[in-house]
């Protein structure tokens, strides 16, 4: 057996995870991922040379590097296939509610910060549901299920941001604040309790650990629509509100990205 280590700078939050994770799944040779996030790297035990491996990390654009390479007599892990599905489905509730919840609260509100959000929420939803689905099935049926994933949140994010332009250009309303900080608040606690479900389950193919990088997008996220909320009331204008769901409307865009390089 051999340990390579890769890190891979812009892997932020346990979306991410899941994607290197079905990226590797049918690279033949690859018996085990040891991710570590607070250092942004995973090691990945196999039985073949590392080039196809370390091409596939590159395809997914989050900034993979080769570190080093160490022998490892340890043997293949297997998956406790039964704890990982708990870890993820739980994850998937808890995305899935905020999403409903801050869609709603975003057509209630007329903020495209709180929409943008709720659909964030939904593209880690369908990356934890895609993981599940993919759990045991065919290659085939896997890129298949990742394409559909990432073809949906393309077209969302680009439906998104051809409503940022309509809105600038023709709609001077401005949003709820109040219902803006409230909500974003809620779902900032609920990407914490996120971390802190996930970072308590480990399974055999990949610690969830406890690192505040962990959600560091989602949380960047919240802040960023509550820092729009305050500008808004303020300035007394929706253009926060319209940057802030631009901004996160790209980044659900990059997501999508990611997922349909997985599904070549």
């Amino acid at each position: 057996m051999t340990t390579t280590r890769f890190r891979l700078g812009r892997m932020d939050c346990q979306a991410e995870v899941q994607l290197v994770r079905m990226c590797l799944d049918d690279i033949d040779g690859v018996r085990h991922l040891d991710f570590d996030l607070s250092a942004r790297t995973v090691d990945v035990v196999h039985t073949r040379g590392s080039d196809e491996i370390e091409a596939a990390l590159r395809s997914l654009d989050l900034d993979a590097t080769r570190l080093e390479v160490s022998t490892d007599d340890r043997g293949g892990h297997r998956v406790e296939v039964g704890v990982e599905r708990r870890a993820l489905g739980i994850a998937l509730i808890i995305n899935a509610a905020f999403f409903g919840g801050e869609l709603v609260a975003g057509i209630l509100a007329g903020s495209l910060g709180l929409l943008a959000d709720s659909l964030d929420m939904a593209a880690d939803s369908g990356v934890y549901a895609l993981s599940l689905l993919a759990v045991g099935r065919s290659s085939h049926t896997k890129k298949r299920l990742a394409a559909k994933s990432g073809y949906v949140q393309l077209g969302l994010a680009g439906a998104g941001l051809i409503e940022v332009i309509r809105r600038f250009a023709f709609d001077d309303s401005t949003p709820d604040v109040t219902t803006m900080i409230v909500v974003s608040a809620l779902a900032l606690v609920g990407n914490i309790v996120t971390l802190v479900v996930l970072s308590r389950v480990r399974s055999g193919e990949v610690h969830l650990q406890a690192s505040w990088i962990f959600t560091a997008n989602d949380i960047k996220v919240n802040a960023l629509v509550i820092a729009a909320a305050i500008a808004v009331a303020v300035l007394g204008t929706a253009v926060p509100d319209l940057v802030a769901g631009a901004v996160i409307f790209l980044v659900v865009a990059g997501g999508a990205r990611r997922i349909l390089a997985i599904s070549r």
